[in-house]
C-alpha cells in the first residue's frame, strides 16, 4: 500500500520526476493533485501524489491535454473503486 503522508518537498518531488516545480503547482491548480500542507503553507508530496506525477508525466508525453488528464485519472479511480466492490462482493 503507497503512503499518503507526504513527506517530499516540492523542489524533491520535482527532481525525483524530473518536473518542474511550476508544472507541479499548476497540476494542483487545476486538482491533480492535492499534496499535503505544514501549518505555514509548505507542499508535502507523498509517495501516493508522487506515483499520480508520474502518472500525469506519462499521459502528458501520450499527448493528451490537462483536461483529458483529469478525466482519465477520474476514470481509472472509478475503475479501481469498482473492482474493489466486485472483489467484496465476490468474497462473500
Amino acid at each position: 500500500m503507497e503512503s499518503t503522508r507526504g513527506v517530499f518537498a516540492i523542489s524533491v518531488a520535482a527532481e525525483m520526476l524530473s518536473m518542474q516545480v511550476q508544472n507541479l503547482r499548476v497540476y494542483e491548480r487545476r486538482g491533480l493533485v492535492e499534496p499535503d500542507r505544514t501549518p505555514g503553507g509548505t507542499r508535502l508530496y507523498s509517495q501516493h501524489d508522487l506515483t499520480r506525477l508520474a502518472r500525469i508525466r506519462d499521459l502528458l508525453g501520450e499527448g493528451l491535454n490537462l483536461a483529458g488528464i483529469a478525466k482519465v485519472l477520474e476514470l481509472e479511480a472509478k475503475i479501481d473503486r469498482l473492482e474493489a466492490a466486485n472483489a467484496r462482493l465476490r468474497a462473500r
